[in-house]
């Protein structure tokens, strides 16, 4: 940055702040659609909803309402959203075979959302954290320790499983060592050639991830336990871009940063030193978080959650996957109409 040696009054900063036009033009971030990506949680089952006691205004959806729900998405102009399926306890096993079945619920549904809209992007999650009855992303030793190749495999399975169903990309979020480049090979393999991977490569072990664990009945069978010897320390950084590199290096397209607003700095980092796609998911435990202040009437909820996903732009994120993208649309969409 250069030197301004202009001091006060000559140079006075409130100047540019006091218009609102002249707030816009020198804006250095903006916010639109475009950067939205919306998680969506489906079920079993026809004519089906769940409320999640620990997200408040986010529901699973049986696949028909899925459906419903995706129409009003493409009206509002989202451009992709996030596929997490609720695996019946009774289809849970140790070696996670449901993950990959072709007539498994998230499969069936990415059928359905490209048959009735192939213009909205469908973005399936790639782990076993759904389907295993420990509810740990891998298969599991003797010890409960994640046997990584083993899991890779397992992986392969189902990325493949998404790509033949339509999706549009597939996002490993289990972090095991080499699956992206294992996924990348199986993909081209299969003639998948134009079907993406966002990695999520910065994944850290945190705690703010128990509403989703709720949502996608995964938080019972984990019973207590971490995930702390795959997922990434949270003291961590340079870790974080050797993760990101290893990735792109195997043939992920965009990279995701997970959780999002405590992890801005990562967001930063991976942008500016690495400058490619780069995501950030800001997660559940962030939601929830904002949605008890805004319940409790301590913040506002529109001015709130714009200025938090305006910080993701600033940091340096190409886009969110975040539980507002709905309602941050339908905000930007009134706003377009003043």
């Amino acid at each position: 940055m250069n030197i301004i040696t202009s001091a006060f009054p000559q140079r006075r900063m409130r100047r540019m702040r006091k218009h609102d036009f002249s707030r816009r033009l020198m804006a250095e971030n903006q916010l639109s659609v475009n950067d939205l990506i919306y998680p969506m949680f489906v079920l079993e089952g026809n004519n089906r909803t769940e409320q999640i006691a620990s997200m408040p205004g986010i529901e699973r959806y049986s696949i028909d309402l899925l459906l419903k729900e995706a129409e009003e998405i493409v009206k509002l102009g989202i451009p992709l959203i996030a596929l997490f399926p609720v695996t019946p306890a009774e289809k849970k096993t140790l070696l996670a075979e449901e993950a990959y079945n072709a007539d498994a619920l998230a499969q069936r549904a990415v059928r359905a959302l490209k048959d009735a809209f192939p213009e909205l992007g469908v973005m399936t999650d790639v782990a076993l954290d759904p389907f295993t009855t420990h509810g740990q992303d891998g298969i599991i030793d003797e010890d409960a320790y994640i046997l990584n190749d083993i899991t890779t495999e397992i992986l392969v399975k189902q990325a493949l499983s998404h790509a033949e169903a339509g999706a549009d990309i597939v996002a490993p979020s289990d972090m095991m060592d080499g699956r992206i480049g294992a996924i990348r090979q199986a993909l081209e393999e299969a003639g998948h050639v134009n079907t993406q991977i966002m990695a999520y490569s910065a994944k850290y072990s945190s705690n703010y991830y128990g509403p989703f664990r709720d949502a996608v009945g995964s938080a019972g069978n984990l019973k207590g336990g971490n995930k702390h010897s795959y997922q990434m320390d949270p003291a961590n950084s340079d870790e974080a871009l050797h993760e990101v590199a290893l990735d792109i290096q195997e043939g992920a397209d965009m990279v995701m940063v997970k959780p999002g607003m405590p992890y801005l700095d990562i967001v930063t980092r991976v942008k500016r030193e690495l400058g490619v796609p780069t995501f950030a998911y800001q997660v559940s435990g962030e939601y929830a978080m904002h949605m008890a202040a805004i319940e409790n009437g301590w913040l506002s909820e529109k001015a709130i959650v714009m200025e938090s996903l305006l910080c993701f732009k600033r940091a340096g994120a190409n886009g969110v996957l975040t539980y507002f993208a709905k309602r941050a649309a339908q905000w930007l969409k009134e706003d377009q109409l003043k």
